[in-house]
């Protein structure tokens, strides 16, 4: 059990990911930044991304270990590192798990000023809340906690594999307001769920006076949703496991339908407000559906010891099979088939900006002047906020940015972020143009890059862009 740990301490601090993409809201030199906010103001014609080039996005964090909290080299035993983290952290403290990759995304301006943008990404996306009394029970045991009811309730996890194909719109309507939307087909290849759990387990002094302990189960009721895994079980084979979950990406899966909202509003030349709503949408797991539950009460106040005549060539009882059959008997396994639909965790993003510096006007970028609307600036520094819904709550990020154009081949933004994962989050994006090509690259926790196994969260995204401006 405790090399179970490790292996799991370990797996969170190095491999596990979020979804806020602070650096890379707002940055509208980027066609991906439409993704995050479909009221983006669009200053070029027409773009096209590099297929499976276009966005890559790779972000790891836990909220309470990092991979150097249990594996620096120090006096102290591991086994003790891992002990006081396991009582450190909470039933809220978590752990999440998001990639991205986009295989196609590509959009056009036509005559009236509206921004048409589509494409297709692959993302997987888990959050795992920590089990605190579980944690304890599997350490210690409960010698040291008798009276103490430990929570099977904590045990919260949620996962989904899915292809994403999305069309969407942005029109600024005139010289202040930018509205947008865009529509989402999703298709499931895979899912797993396991949110609404409650039950207690103690051990306390007998009250029967049959037994010194009795160990009492109470109110137990466990269950998991699980879509596109039942299929998978008896595969040996890798590559047939892989074609089977490809082959639901396109429409072969558990279909949903979900919508983005967004909006920019240029309260004076100086002051821009932005906001969006992310993945506001529904899963439908109708294909390969297996859901598993048990429930019920049980009393266990020892073993009575029997033992056979001496000589009489009998056996002791099957005392541990006889347990565990009971215990199964008390508890069993219920594997049902029904249909079950899902929400997508909502995410929110909100901006409020000041715009100042070098006036970017006809000669730069989107001739402005010709055209009477207002310029842009080549700098700003500005505050966002960031939500997301989770099983537990909302989980939020604050952020500080400050956006650079130094040329016009060059742009750059910086970013300081508080998170549930840190407060000393330093983040910089990267964005050039050279002629029609668009290249950009993102990274958080700059600080820790000399020692990347105290972070509790690393990022990156990067991607490679065909655009075309006004000019």
């Amino acid at each position: 059990m405790k090399y179970l740990f490790s292996c799991v301490f370990s797996f969170c601090g190095l491999l596990l990911f979020s979804q806020n993409k602070e650096v890379l809201y707002g940055l509208d030199e980027t066609p991906q930044s439409l993704l995050l906010n479909p009221g983006t103001r669009i200053i070029n014609k027409f773009h096209f991304g590099i297929p499976l080039m276009s966005h890559f996005h790779f972000n790891g964090g836990s909220s309470g270990v990092s991979a150097y909290d249990i594996f620096q080299t120090s006096s102290v035993d591991i086994n003790t590192r891992i002990r006081n983290k396991i009582f450190e952290l909470d039933d809220r403290d978590f752990f999440t798990a998001t990639q991205q990759l986009e295989v196609l995304n590509f959009g056009w301006k036509n005559r009236k000023e509206f921004y048409f943008s589509g494409g297709i990404y692959q993302e997987f996306d888990m959050v795992l809340y920590f089990p605190k009394d579980l944690a304890v029970l599997a350490w210690e045991g409960n010698a040291n906690d008798i009276g103490k009811a430990f929570d099977l309730g904590e045990i919260n996890v949620r996962g989904d594999l899915l292809m994403v194909y999305h069309f969407g719109v942005a029109k600024r309507w005139n010289k202040k307001i930018t509205l947008g939307a865009r529509a989402k087909i999703y298709s499931s290849m895979l899912s797993f769920s396991s949110t609404k759990n409650t039950g207690t387990v103690e051990t306390r002094f007998s009250e029967s006076g049959n037994n010194i302990y009795e160990h009492i189960a109470t109110n137990i009721n466990l269950s998991i949703n699980t879509s596109g895994i039942a299929p998978l079980i008896d595969l040996e084979d890798f590559n047939q496991i892989t074609n089977k979950i490809s082959n639901r990406a396109f429409f072969g899966g558990n279909l949903g339908l979900g919508i983005d909202f967004g909006a920019t509003y240029e309260i004076t030349d100086k002051w821009t407000a932005s906001a969006s709503f992310i993945d506001l949408g529904t899963i439908f797991h109708t294909k390969d559906v297996q859901s598993y539950s048990t429930k019920g009460d049980y009393t266990l106040e020892g073993i009575e010891l029997l033992f056979p005549p001496i000589g009489s060539g009998e056996s002791a009882p099957p005392y541990y099979e006889d347990l565990i059959d009971e215990i199964e008997g008390t508890f069993p396994i219920d594997t049902t088939y029904n249909t079950y639909s899902q929400m997508r965790p909502l995410k929110t993003y909100a901006s409020l900006k000041y715009n100042f510096g070098k006036t970017v006007g006809a000669n730069d970028v989107c001739n402005c002047l010709d055209t009477g609307e207002d310029q842009r600036y080549n700098q700003s520094i500005g505050v966002q906020m960031f939500n997301i819904f989770r099983p537990k709550g909302p989980q939020f990020a604050a952020t500080l940015f400050y956006y650079r154009k130094i040329s016009d081949y060059l742009t750059l933004k910086t970013t300081y972020t508080a998170d549930s994962y840190s407060y000393t989050n330093f983040g910089l994006g990267l964005v050039t143009n050279i002629k029609m090509v668009n290249f950009y690259v993102v990274a958080n926790n700059l600080q820790w890059y000399g020692n990347i196994a105290k972070a509790k969260s690393v990022s990156l995204q990067l991607g490679l862009n065909i655009i075309i401006d006004e000019n």
